[in-house]
């Protein structure tokens, strides 16, 4: 399993499903904890992978606790 990593200045992670669905799946599970958070991923999806890059843009898109806040979240979904 790939661990969170701090690159560019952001907190990147990419996630492998088995298809499309499970991505979207996990997708939407991670839209609605970071609805609840109020702190919105960057995030993209090509069919089975997720890649998620999360940065407190009012706070000059660097990664803050509440990025790792939402990370930790994200990691309990698995």
């Amino acid at each position: 399993m790939e661990a969170w990593v701090e690159e560019n200045g952001k907190l990147c992670r990419t996630f492998r499903f088995a298809d499309f669905s499970e991505a979207f799946a996990f997708m939407t599970r991670v839209a609605m904890i970071a609805e609840k958070q109020n702190h919105h991923p960057e995030w993209t999806n090509v069919w089975n992978t997720v890649t998620i890059r999360l940065s407190t843009h009012d706070a000059g898109d660097v990664v803050t606790d509440k990025d790792r806040k939402l990370a930790a979240a994200i990691d309990r979904l698995l």
